[in-house]
């Protein structure tokens, strides 16, 4: 790769290596436009039916599609080339958003199904985008593009979604749609554009093509059994998407109840976390040449659990929406960094040929944990104090750290595991 060197023969910011900054700029375009849909699609929900249910059934159109197809779509990542996987879902995304432009009270079916559909495509792109992170940068420069790929993904969030909330109230449904089909389109561009290196894995009719998908699909599970490193990190990803799904349903009835907030308190908070994201991700990107990938996720997750048990708590001192602004953004920055430190352990253990494979099955396995969290919380809250509960949650996040740095040993430090030709 050799836009990778300065001429002084030290290596370039990942952003200014030519390959790397077009997918960066693809992600974030692509984010964006999802951002957009993820806010609007929800209010036309609720708008069009007029119930709560109408609008929490296009998030569980979105779920489900992931938790029953993700792991065996992975299959498809190893099997096809990365980037081309990207510029042709890209495209697809863009396309099947089209029926959108019908929906309506009577037709509020197409919603549910476009949702569904873009799910299952995004569980497709997203595995696609992690594996190729590692064709683009240097291996010594593996954990800095990953924190830069945090960095696009929050601040696609942190545009993306107040947009979305103001194009639907401007444009109505219809111009969301335009608009989002038109940054997958220019996302399918810039990937189209960049030049990855070679795999390593790719053969003449393409990846591993003699083995069954079943197969193929049982030995990506086996992957993450037999390497220990990916076993800890399949823990500590149930684990903490586990609490995250508690957070998710308790934040709404802390911030009413606890501070005596309103919804606009609870937007603004979900909100600013993505600003600690961004932060987040440049102070990563520079840490990780010092700290290791499993000492980021280690401290990270420590780090993260304690500002939130500091969150819920400190109800008692003070409720001053501002405060919580503070600690939501700075929780931002230990999130990144377990998030970055988590993918940069997973692409440099696991096989070329697995990537895909390992990368969907860890999706597919935090999501099915945050819907038992999510009913956890609905559960119990119920029966016990709602801060004894986020408290737990908060300790659990602490767990995972724990974890990590008690098993997760030097791995990180080592490049990835070369492809192999049979599982």
């Amino acid at each position: 790769m050799t836009d990778t060197l300065s001429t002084a023969g030290r290596l370039r910011s990942p952003l200014r290596q030519r390959n790397f900054g077009l997918v960066w700029a693809s992600s974030f375009v692509s984010d964006a436009g999802d951002w957009l849909l993820m806010i609007a699609l929800p209010l036309f929900a609720f708008a069009v039916t007029g119930s709560a249910l109408g609008a929490s059934t296009v998030f569980l159109a979105e779920l489900l599609p992931t938790l029953v197809l993700g792991s065996f779509l992975g299959v498809l990542v190893d099997r096809w080339d990365h980037r081309r996987t990207m510029i042709v879902v890209n495209l697809m995304q863009g396309l099947f958003l089209l029926p959108l432009l019908f929906a309506s009270a009577e037709h509020i079916w197409i919603a549910y199904v476009v949702a569904a559909v873009e799910a299952s495509l995004a569980a497709l792109f997203n595995p696609a985008r992690q594996a190729l992170v590692p064709r683009l940068v240097p291996p010594e420069q593996l954990g800095t593009g990953n924190s830069l790929m945090a960095v696009s993904e929050n601040l696609a969030r942190l545009i993306g979604s107040p947009l979305g909330g103001l194009a639907f109230a401007t444009v109505g449904l219809p111009g969301v749609v335009v608009v989002d089909a038109a940054t997958y389109v220019v996302s399918a561009l810039l990937v189209g554009l960049s030049r990855p290196l070679p795999s390593g894995e790719e053969h003449a009719d393409g990846p591993l093509p003699h083995i069954h998908f079943l197969r193929q699909w049982v030995d990506g599970l086996s992957t993450i059994r037999r390497t220990r490193p990916l076993g800890t990190i399949a823990v500590i990803t149930f684990l903490g998407q586990f609490a995250q799904g508690i957070f998710l349903v308790l934040f709404i009835v802390y911030v009413v109840q606890q501070l005596g907030a309103g919804d606009t308190a609870v937007g603004v908070l979900r909100g600013v976390q993505a600003i600690g994201g961004v932060a987040g991700g440049l102070l990563v990107g520079v840490l990780i040449r010092r700290l290791s990938p499993r000492s980021l996720v280690g401290w990270g997750y420590v780090l993260f659990g304690a500002i939130s048990m500091l969150t819920w708590n400190l109800y008692s001192v003070i409720t001053a929406l501002w405060v919580y602004v503070g600690l939501f953004i700075v929780v931002g920055i230990p999130a990144v960094a377990t998030s970055a430190g988590t993918i940069t352990i997973v692409q440099k253990v696991t096989p070329a040929d697995a990537l895909g494979r390992v990368i969907a099955s860890m999706e597919t396995l935090g999501g099915a944990s945050q819907g038992l969290g999510l009913l956890a919380a609905g559960l119990l809250v119920a029966h016990v104090d709602v801060v004894a509960i986020l408290n737990g949650q908060a300790t659990v996040y602490i767990v995972c750290g724990v974890i990590g740095l008690a098993f997760l040993g030097r791995v990180g430090t080592a490049e990835r595991p070369v492809a192999r030709n049979s599982p």
